[in-house]
């Protein structure tokens, strides 16, 4: 996908929630995520639907914190860590995957199945867990209102699937990662 096409979805996209969806206090206004519990602090809102869960192995918690610590670098709170691992949790179980031939999905490499196709950076770099992780967030920040909105409208809104309802169910365990390594 050209990278004019999916700021214009982005576009779009931001119009329809801020227009349709958001009704009552602007979220600037709310009280500090610091003065809040770190479970309301990382979860906009209660997860959406049915909740999956995988055991993780070394690799797959090393993209975790991975993914944490590309999101302190670029000064985002909580919230775009859980947004971040949900996703990656959906397109590759935080598996950093390549290329795998005839059952890949075009030409979607890394954690976040990124297509150097569609303008997420060269193989390299899209499988390097960091680089994936800022490209994401990157996109996650051109997403207006994305703080306040369902995680799984704010990982479709960048990710565009074809299942833009997948991520909900990642969201309690990428909260409860989230929450454990945050501080870590």
């Amino acid at each position: 996908m050209n990278t004019i096409f999916r700021k214009s979805m982005l576009s779009v996209a931001g119009l329809a929630f801020a227009g349709g969806v958001f009704a009552g206090p602007i979220a600037a206004h709310a009280n500090p995520v610091d003065a809040k519990p770190a479970a309301v602090a990382v979860q906009a809102s209660k997860p959406q639907g049915d909740q999956s869960r995988i055991s993780l192995n070394d690799e797959q918690t090393a993209n975790v914190k991975a993914i944490i610590a590309a999101t302190k670098k670029a000064g985002l709170p909580e919230r775009a860590a859980v947004i971040s691992i949900a996703t990656s949790l959906q397109e590759s179980k935080l598996e950093n995957l390549g290329h795998l031939g005839d059952i890949n999905d075009h030409d979607s490499l890394g954690l976040f199945q990124q297509r150097p196709s569609s303008g997420w950076g060269t193989p390299e770099q899209i499988t390097d867990p960091a680089y994936s992780t800022t490209a994401f967030l990157k996109g996650l920040k051109q997403v207006d209102g994305w703080q306040d909105m369902p995680l799984t409208d704010a990982a479709q809104t960048v990710q565009v699937s074809a299942y833009p309802d997948a991520y909900a169910q990642w969201e309690q365990q990428a909260t409860d990662l989230v929450t454990q390594h945050w501080n870590s």
